[in-house]
């Protein structure tokens, strides 16, 4: 059995800001707001603290993004075995979760109508900071920069309601899209991750629904 790395304080500190940021918004953060929290005089110290906790297998940085961040598998297990322990749940159904990867919507259908789903994964409860109602497959790179890329499986929770910041999927008439939430006077604003996108602007009269809330993602080579 492969021994737990060992983190210094700074890492463990760092290793749970970003595990508490994918927690609340569905997103990494960046390395500025990581410098911001801990109170670094720039990004390129948590740069270095990120490097590091790469080197120790606890996550792993993908290029080209801002919140380029992702926790490793054994990571996301050894926490959620952690919680297991805190809270001694005696239920197996912990080990694994059944989700239905949703296809094409038609408009006007709920989002887990039968006819949407393609197939159904089963993949492991610990992968996931919160417990997800299905998988959404991405498409296009709209999200790019939040670590989202095309063909990802995202795993969604259903919600009607969704604080600013985090990573949702609505529905907008006959479509449904993945954007970062906002929510300002009088409007809803849908951000990208990506400078080659627009933000979407929902007017009070626009058809407009939540659908659900990021919880984590995986990518699709992991469930072959």
């Amino acid at each position: 059995m492969q021994e737990k790395p060992k983190l210094t304080d700074r890492q463990q500190q760092i290793l749970d800001l970003v595990q508490s940021a994918i927690e609340r918004t569905g997103a990494p953060p960046t390395r500025a707001e990581i410098a911001a929290e801990l109170g670094f005089k720039s990004a390129n110290a948590a740069e270095e603290h990120l490097q590091a906790l790469a080197r120790k297998g606890v996550i792993e940085l993908v290029g080209g993004t801002s919140r380029g961040i992702r926790l490793k598998s054994d990571t996301l297990r050894a926490l959620a075995e952690s919680r297991v322990k805190q809270f001694s749940l005696p239920l197996q159904s912990l080990a694994q979760l059944s989700l239905p990867l949703v296809g094409r919507v038609a408009a006007g259908s709920p989002i887990l109508a039968q006819e949407h789903i393609d197939q159904t994964y089963v993949v492991e409860a610990s992968m996931f900071p919160r417990r997800p109602d299905y998988l959404l497959k991405v498409r296009g790179m709209s999200m790019r920069d939040a670590g989202i890329m095309d063909g990802d499986l995202l795993a969604v929770q259903k919600a009607k309601e969704a604080k600013n910041g985090q990573i949702v999927v609505a529905r907008l008439g006959d479509e449904v899209t993945v954007k970062r939430f906002k929510r300002v006077r009088g409007h809803v604003e849908l951000l990208p991750e990506n400078p080659d996108f627009e933000p979407i602007i929902v007017g009070g009269e626009d058809p407009f629904e939540l659908e659900g809330i990021t919880v984590g993602l995986i990518r699709n080579t992991m469930l072959m």
